[in-house]
């Protein structure tokens, strides 16, 4: 698309009632509509007609979003992640595919709620893998019950998702979760912050033996390496230097071009040379 597809949103915001009402009146698209406006905005890139692609679709963003309500997230913000992926699936349309609009949406609708839910659900992430994400939006319609799993529970939701049972016990222990405040909520008892993170994690940044430990390790560090570079020769040490110890590293053929040998040579050098370092520098 060459150009931004901006839709004009004149709708309620007052309530989600509001908008849902404010979307449902506007007409649906027969077959040969939404056919005529998809050419229009593929051939003449034209946004009013992508405009109204979006608009008589709106609707079925607002239901699909309906159904994540479970996730604690606000409903607005998943209507307005659908329609993002709306807009994206009318971008991708193709009119000459014998398919509805909003058969080939659902898809994009579906993702981008997905990946806000993903985004927003907690601070730390539980879905990062594609099997994990799978877990993720089937686990808790798959439970026959409250309470954990049984292992015959576990084995019947890993087979029909495809995945293992070290991955369904994994993501139920992540969804059993929950998010824990560096320093208490606000409204928590006082009580309870003698069992918050603030309380018994120690910043050691700063810790004076810490500090100590970290420039002794430093110093004999950079001394081994002092020592190790006089255990080579004049011209493999400037080959070192030149090539891993300054800010502005120095090409094979610069070296070459000094030495008066080929650049290949020069990369020989190299190799030789830190190999012998690495020798020298192994912890034992």
């Amino acid at each position: 698309m060459s150009k931004a597809m901006e839709i004009p949103m004149t709708f309620p915001v007052s309530s989600i009632e509001a908008y849902a009402q404010a979307v449902n009146q506007i007409p649906i698209l027969t077959r040969e509509e939404e056919q005529k406006l998809a050419i229009a905005y593929r051939d003449q890139d034209d946004m009013e007609s992508a405009s109204r692609l979006v608009l008589s679709h709106l609707r079925f963003v607002a239901h699909i979003a309906r159904g994540y309500s479970g996730y604690g997230l606000p409903h607005a913000d998943l209507i307005q992640e659908g329609n993002i992926g709306l807009m994206k699936a009318v971008r991708r349309f193709d009119p000459t595919m014998n398919v509805r609009l909003v058969s080939f949406a659902v898809h994009w609708i579906r993702a981008e709620i997905h990946e806000f839910i993903l985004r927003n659900w907690r601070i730390v992430k539980v879905a990062t893998t594609k099997a994990q994400r799978k877990l993720f939006f089937n686990l808790r319609s798959s439970k026959k019950r409250l309470g954990w799993f049984s292992h015959q529970e576990v084995e019947a939701v890993a087979k029909d998702l495809g995945v293992s049972s070290k991955d369904v016990l994994e993501m139920e222990s992540r969804l059993s979760g929950r998010d824990m405040a560096f320093d208490g909520a606000p409204d928590s008892d006082e009580d309870d912050h003698d069992y918050t993170p603030a309380a018994y994690l120690q910043d050691e940044r700063f810790e004076p033996s810490a500090e100590l430990e970290r420039r002794d390790t430093e110093e004999q560090n950079h001394q081994q390496l002092h020592q190790a570079l006089n255990g080579l020769d004049e011209r493999s040490r400037d080959i070192v230097a030149s090539r891993w110890l300054t800010d502005d590293k120095v090409t094979l053929q610069a070296l070459a071009d000094k030495y008066s040998v080929s650049a290949e040579r020069i990369r020989q050098l190299e190799k030789n040379a830190m190999k012998k370092l690495q020798v020298v520098l192994a912890v034992p």
